[in-house]
């Protein structure tokens, strides 16, 4: 097996175009690029793109309201991944903004890492449990089978999951996509398989190639697109053999199906893609929330569902900019004080930067230098990231 310093060499090597976009769809990706400094590494002209890779940039803000408001009225527990705590929502001033400030209200709101958890609480509670559930379909396979193998009356989920394939369609039949390339999600494809995303070469005639979170695979990956690219010839190739298989984990894709429909679902920032969510089926719908728990939804709230103002997370997602090309990153929004959630969740490509060492937003004339730090070249109208 070659490592790192054996692909950057034959990615070298390659008679590569001026340009080259990739864009990668999963944030663990991202933080692996990010913080083995590969953007650096690879060839001028060769740029990696934050996709819609992140669960919590995405999840939709009213359902974040329906959380606090359900943990701050209603004599329950409400659980939830832990990086859901900060995410802010639309709210005037002094109210809380957060699943954290509602905590701090006092509302009985505790973060957890795995379902079991919240079976677990549940079964050790008197109360009724509310498992907030928001991610793609790798944390999405783990609530459907903890649901499928049975859980405690008292426990109920509000479900916020997405599928990941739908949103990258989006980019693609929009006739806007700004790359060249996709390294597909090593994880999603662990349970959808790697044929999921065999559509973007049959299809739409793309490069792509599912990766893994070394900087070997991740670079072997690169210099496949960059070699299909090159060649004329598009195919999916898979440089994540050990863990991912054409047809993915087949016990977890039969739990989604026997727990979950798919739905049109809205994206935060974006607005609703088809068939891009799920949702309990009837055999469940007992254990449904929504269901449980009805809410009136406030009249009045401003900007409920979207952005908060001057946030640019939606384009970070979309991959139209890079998160330090944002207006308020580094300035209003930083992880001590987010103003949108890519600033907030450790798959968000905003935290991730600035973990990675870029602190302030382009064109400040006081950027610190990151080792990570796209080259800012200008883009051809119309296609890649635009300055900001």
């Amino acid at each position: 097996m070659m490592d790192a310093a054996e692909w950057l060499a034959r990615i070298h090597a390659l008679d590569r175009p001026a340009r080259f976009r990739v864009m990668n769809v999963c944030g663990g990706h991202e933080r692996s690029i990010t913080m083995a400094g590969l953007r650096k590494a690879l060839p001028e002209g060769v740029e990696i793109i934050p996709g819609p890779g992140c669960p919590v940039c995405v999840c939709p803000e009213e359902t974040i309201y329906q959380a606090m408001q359900l943990a701050l009225t209603r004599p329950i527990t409400l659980v939830c991944f832990g990086d859901m705590l900060r995410v802010p929502v639309n709210v005037p001033r002094g109210e809380p903004r957060s699943l954290e400030d509602a905590r701090a209200a006092g509302a009985d709101v505790r973060p957890i890492a795995s379902p079991l958890e919240a079976v677990r609480i549940a079964r050790q509670s008197p109360r009724e449990v509310v498992f907030f559930a928001a991610g793609f379909e790798t944390t999405t396979a783990p609530v459907a089978a903890m649901l499928a193998e049975g859980v405690p009356e008292n426990l109920s989920v509000l479900l916020a999951a997405r599928r990941t394939w739908p949103a990258v369609a989006m980019l693609l039949d929009s006739g806007q996509a700004r790359f060249d390339a996709l390294i597909a999600p090593g994880h999603v494809a662990t349970i959808m398989g790697a044929e999921e995303w065999a559509a973007v070469p049959q299809r739409y005639g793309m490069p792509a190639a599912v990766a893994g979170f070394t900087p070997e695979s991740l670079l072997a990956a690169m210099w496949s697109v960059l070699r299909q690219h090159i060649e004329g010839r598009s195919f999916l190739d898979n440089c994540y053999p050990e863990l991912v298989r054409p047809d993915g984990n087949p016990t977890a894709r039969v739990r989604l199906v026997e727990v979950m429909r798919v739905v049109d679902a809205p994206w935060r920032g974006i607005g609703v893609i088809p068939a891009s969510g799920f949702a309990l089926s009837e055999a469940y719908a007992v254990h449904d929330a929504n269901q449980r728990f009805p809410l009136e939804q406030p009249f009045g709230r401003r900007r409920a569902g979207q952005m908060p103002p001057g946030c640019g997370c939606a384009d970070v997602v979309l991959g139209k900019i890079y998160p330090d090309q944002c207006a308020l990153y580094g300035r209003a929004c930083t992880p001590r004080n987010p103003v949108g959630p890519c600033m907030v969740s450790d798959e968000g490509a905003c935290r991730i930067w600035w973990a990675g060492g870029t602190r302030t937003a382009r064109g400040t004339g006081s950027a610190c230098a990151s080792a990570d730090r796209p080259r800012p070249a200008p883009p051809p109208a119309g296609a890649g990231p635009e300055p900001a």
